[in-house]
């Protein structure tokens, strides 16, 4: 049968929607990769920055991001922002490198166990990010979006939203705000959700599930030995 429900990770959002039929792989490919452009554009390489904060929760995360950017004073250029929150365990924070370097020292001495800096082109998902959107925005206007087969809860909002134009704001936004992975998953089991599968290259969403919700079972499919464990579980 068919899923119940979907989401997918920053990027993943767009596979969801063609896996929903709200757009299809034609048009999600070209506007994928005209964001993916838009955003290099808009942060020169090296001067943006990503690290995922272990260990610490996510109010003391977005707290110790806004001590260190104080540190550079009112009216500053420099910008440190919590961009993903992970499970309840990791938070990925992004912005310029000198504040998002300051955010690790801060974090770390607040009580973080580690704080990994990401090998990442850009500050994906902060405020860095909102003049691509704004051209993504014009894209999106222009592209049609039908209706969805399956509900897809989004990062944004972690709402389920069948407007097209409330779409297309979702993913306007998304570009430079936050993904709440965590709350995604949980609005999974609120729905009565026991089981979810992450489609894709790798098994880190699948790991984050039971992180995120010991009573959930996260699922991994990426090759055809997968396919087979999946459809086992499922059964």
């Amino acid at each position: 049968g068919l899923p119940s429900v979907l989401a997918g990770h920053s990027l993943g959002e767009y596979a969801a929607l063609v896996a929903s039929g709200v757009l299809t792989l034609a048009q999600a490919a070209p506007l994928v990769r005209f964001r993916a452009a838009a955003m290099q554009e808009a942060v020169p390489v090296g001067t943006g920055a990503m690290a995922a904060i272990l260990g610490m929760d996510a109010q003391r995360v977005i707290a110790g991001c806004a001590e260190a950017q104080a540190t550079f004073g009112l009216g500053s250029s420099e910008v440190v922002e919590a961009a993903n929150f992970n499970d309840p365990a990791q938070t990925v924070i992004s912005g310029s490198k000198a504040a998002v370097d300051k955010a690790c020292e801060v974090l770390k001495a607040n009580g973080a166990k580690r704080a990994l800096p990401l090998p990442v082109s850009a500050p994906f998902h902060s405020s860095l990010m909102k003049p691509a959107a704004v051209r993504l925005k014009e894209k999106l206007a222009n592209t049609v979006f039908a209706q969805a087969q399956i509900p897809v809860v989004n990062n944004i909002d972690v709402a389920v939203e069948t407007d097209a134009d409330r779409i297309r704001d979702a993913l306007y936004r998304q570009a430079f705000g936050p993904v709440r992975w965590v709350e995604c998953v949980q609005a999974f089991k609120a729905r009565g959700i026991d089981t979810i599968v992450e489609c894709g290259p790798g098994k880190v969403l699948a790991g984050m599930v039971k992180r995120i919700d010991p009573e959930l079972t996260g699922l991994a499919l990426y090759d055809p030995a997968t396919l087979v464990d999946v459809k086992t579980s499922l059964a």
